[in-house]
């Protein structure tokens, strides 16, 4: 039992914390302190929901159906430009965390929230299909264990990414600063749309 649930956790947490578009919101929006509640809430329960579909052999028909990922990549391609767009504009305008001049509403968090967690192929690859397919390689009560430790290793990701990044805004209230993390930002997510579409 153990075993399959540290096997689990590891192979949640080396599957997630690659930085991706998700991962990159729920830092900035920690760093902003603006709707990161809403924020880590849609990221774990779609998280979790999706572990669980794999477990229980969803994985098998997302790969009988390649059509969906291509579609996917390139609508999560064309969503990731957009973003990095935002994102520049964001650093170009910027004042820094103390007196931004645009907020976003809760609203508009949400929308970009559920995009980049569900326009993402490399979701439905890493949590369905991957995290799925070795699940089900664990045995029949194996499994459920394997899942359960996948599910704590991102729960816990995105709690400590979320709230960690939050303990850090007041170092980062510099417009400056902000600008080259906007910036930065933004490059990553062009480099991931660009592998997205060459993958």
């Amino acid at each position: 039992m153990i075993l399959h649930l540290l096997t689990g956790a590891l192979t949640g947490w080396s599957l997630i914390i690659a930085v991706g578009p998700q991962n990159a919101l729920v830092l900035r929006q920690g760093i902003r302190r603006e709707h990161l509640g809403v924020v880590l809430a849609i990221c774990i329960i779609a998280d979790v929901a999706l572990i669980g579909l794999g477990t229980i052999g969803i994985g098998g028909l997302i790969l009988l159906v390649p059509w969906l990922l291509t579609a996917l990549k390139w609508l999560g391609a064309a969503y990731l430009v957009w973003f990095a767009l935002i994102t520049l504009r964001s650093a170009w305008h910027t004042t820094g965390l103390s007196a931004d001049a645009q907020p976003r509403t809760r609203r508009q968090i949400v929308r970009t929230t559920l995009a980049l967690t569900f326009l993402n192929p490399g979701v439905y690859l890493d949590t369905v299909v991957m995290v799925g397919n070795l699940a089900n390689q664990q045995g029949a009560d194996g499994r459920w264990w394997f899942m359960l430790g996948a599910m704590a290793a991102s729960v816990s990701w995105f709690l400590v990414i979320g709230f960690g990044s939050r303990a850090l805004a007041p170092v980062l209230a510099k417009p400056r600063l902000w600008q080259a993390i906007d910036v930065a930002i933004a490059v990553f997510i062009v480099v991931l749309a660009v592998r997205l579409v060459l993958s």
